[in-house]
């Protein structure tokens, strides 16, 4: 029996990050990817490598949902960018037509290449309309502040209880990422399970941010929950998998590094 996992994403041009890593996270792990369009974005390498940002209009996001929920029996689906309030409307209402066994969330909250009013317009949908469906939501530092309406988040205890403050929203796992960005040598990630907290880390590698590392995560948390592993193992499993990525991170011409999905095999 093939394991299937779903993911409704952006797709960004470079294969760094977005529904790209998303697919190739899935196929590193085992698990038979399929994933709906809801935006695209491109670099500028002529304008310092802005964000360009293409939303896919909302009947095409409805279509492409329809076929992949009619086509398989899925059940395990990973949201990713969706960038308008249009496209969070017609995900939402796709994601209610039938039951989700995970909805894991990663809470792409500010749209880069957006004007702020539109951002912000976006960030209240979200949470009003996505956030409440998700039973896993992994924040970064700044989705986490954010979501939370924490002003600083500077030590694991804040971490943890920003986490706990996310999960009142509705999810009942959060996994808040501190990444590169929380002071200290290691890299930690908190994930919060009613009272229950696990305290996952490892050393920094290296000081800067690398393209994927989150989308990444959370899709490795999604193939492994759609393989019948349960919320805790999943995300240990996908913490070694990304740490594991941005140890073999790939270079070229643009300005950051990405996330290389096969740099373990599974």
């Amino acid at each position: 029996m093939v394991d299937l996992a779903y993911v409704i994403a952006g797709s960004e041009a470079t294969g760094g990050a977005g529904l790209q890593v998303d697919l190739k996270t899935f196929q590193e792990l085992g698990v038979y990817g399929l994933g709906t369009v809801t935006c695209i974005v491109s670099f500028d390498p002529a304008n310092g490598w802005g964000h360009r940002f293409f939303p896919v209009p909302a009947e095409v996001i409805a279509a492409q949902m329809e076929a992949a929920t009619a086509a398989y029996a899925l059940d395990v689906v990973k949201i990713g960018m969706l960038g308008t309030p249009a496209t969070i409307d017609v995900v939402a209402e796709g994601l209610r037509r039938q039951p989700w066994r995970h909805v894991v969330l990663d809470p792409v909250l500010i749209c880069k290449g957006q004007e702020a009013g539109a951002a912000l317009d976006t960030d209240n949908a979200l949470r009003e309309q996505v956030l409440p469906l998700a039973t896993v939501v992994t924040p970064n530092l700044f989705e986490a502040r954010t979501l939370s309406g924490m002003d600083v988040i500077e030590t694991v205890d804040q971490l943890t209880e920003a986490a706990r403050r996310i999960q009142e929203l509705g999810p009942r796992y959060v996994v808040a990422k501190g990444g590169v960005d929380l002071p200290g040598d290691d890299a930690v990630d908190v994930l919060v399970d009613g009272d229950d907290v696990t305290i996952l880390s490892t050393p920094k590698i290296g000081q800067e941010r690398v393209s994927g590392a989150g989308c990444t995560l959370a899709a490795a948390i999604t193939a492994e929950l759609a393989k019948g592993v349960d919320v805790g193992e999943a995300v240990a499993r996908a913490k070694s998998f990304v740490t594991a990525g941005i140890e073999g991170r790939v270079a070229g011409r643009a300005p950051f590094e990405a996330v290389w999905q096969g740099a373990v095999r599974v």
